[in-house]
């Protein structure tokens, strides 16, 4: 059983920055590939981002490539996410997951076995 929580969201105005965590209970978080995803009121949750196991490999939503960037410390059992140039789109509820049969993204939404309670990002314009 693996136990997440996010934290670091916030009120913020649009062209700022926050960095969200994710902190992991468990001994084999480092072999799990990780991802951050969110969901604005009224639609449904969307990728955001994710990581390979040893964070060689990342992957990113178009919405999002090259304002955030994911990345992780296994010895502190963390994965973060550095979120630039922050727009009131991506306002949102974030949650981290971990894919506890896989070191990579698999590309599915469903393949995710663990998800946090998600903590809450809001842009102002």
């Amino acid at each position: 059983q693996v136990q997440l929580v996010e934290s670091g969201g916030g009120l913020v105005q649009a062209g700022d920055s926050l960095r969200l965590s994710c902190a992991a209970s468990g001994r084999t978080f480092s072999n799990y590939a990780m991802g951050w995803f969110r969901q604005a009121p009224g639609k449904e949750r969307q990728f955001v981002a994710a990581i390979s196991w040893g964070g060689d490999s990342t992957w990113y939503a178009d919405s999002v490539k090259g304002r955030f960037t994911i990345s992780r410390d296994n010895a502190k059992n963390t994965v973060y996410l550095q979120m630039n140039s922050l727009k009131p789109e991506d306002t949102a509820v974030y949650y981290c997951a971990a894919d506890k049969d896989r070191k990579y993204y698999s590309g599915s939404y469903s393949a995710f076995d663990y998800w946090g309670q998600g903590t809450q990002v809001t842009v102002s314009s």
